[in-house]
């Protein structure tokens, strides 16, 4: 016959409740659970696993859900995350790409083969219907008035070039260069290949008479970070408007 004790660590540790679960079935109160876990030696879950079981198993709401947070509130807490993520120590940082490590090196070959095939599809999807980023700023640009072009290959016909943004109003191209256009990513000689033809298609994009803007993206933009590339975006737009940049001019990067 099963002990009450060993009822409490069953009911712990194989059935996932919660030492207020457990209390609540038993007629009881939570410390005197916590108690009995550990004088037999059960590890008691963390605060941070404690609240994922209870919003996997439904005993507690998610605390935003059915919440919609503004634009403010989203730039607000992408700041934030990224001034932790660059106050952060080397040391912490190391840690955290160990712990990454880890949790890939104890994914099952199924769970590895899934985001392998998640990731070609993400590729193949961007290549083909664009980028988040690119789509973004299509949206943002619509939204400030301008009509943009997306994907358009038929601005120089004698050349096959494709154009990620194009806004013919103000004769100025917009490319969204990720990662591997000024990383070696795929290793140096790939590298110096894909920088020798970003540089062909904005001379030959320059000597047509077209501004080109360049946006450098590591592919992984937080909320805020959008926001201050667009943000950049619309203030070379705003100055192309008031007056045609001269022909030196005429190359912008944003970074």
């Amino acid at each position: 016959m099963e002990t009450l004790d060993k009822r409490i660590i069953r009911m712990y540790n194989e059935d996932n409740k919660s030492t207020y679960e457990i209390a609540e079935s038993l007629s009881t109160y939570p410390n005197k659970i916590r108690r009995t876990l550990k004088k037999h030696g059960i590890p008691l879950k963390d605060k941070s696993s404690a609240q994922k079981n209870a919003l996997e198993t439904g005993r507690s709401p998610h605390p935003t859900e059915g919440k919609k947070r503004s634009l403010n509130e989203k730039v607000k807490i992408s700041g934030g995350l990224m001034k932790y993520w660059e106050d952060m120590s080397d040391e912490d940082k190391e840690a955290r790409v160990e712990q990454a490590k880890k949790r890939w090196k104890n994914m099952s070959n199924k769970q590895k083969e899934n985001m392998r095939a998640k990731g070609i599809e993400a590729i193949q999807k961007s290549a083909k219907e664009g980028s988040k980023l690119e789509r973004f700023i299509l949206k943002r640009l619509s939204d400030l008035g301008y009509k943009t072009k997306f994907h358009e290959q038929n601005i120089i016909p004698s050349e096959n070039l494709e154009i990620d943004l194009y806004i013919p109003e103000l004769k100025t191209i917009i490319e969204i260069d990720g990662p591997s256009h000024f990383l070696p990513i795929w290793g140096e000689e790939r590298l110096q290949k894909q920088v020798n033809a970003d540089l062909r298609k904005s001379g030959s994009l320059l000597s047509r008479g077209f501004v080109v803007i360049r946006v450098k993206t590591l592919g992984f933009e937080s909320v805020k970070r959008k926001e201050d590339i667009i943000g950049a975006i619309e203030k070379h737009l705003k100055n192309i408007e008031k007056k045609f940049p001269s022909r030196s001019k005429r190359f912008i990067e944003v970074e």
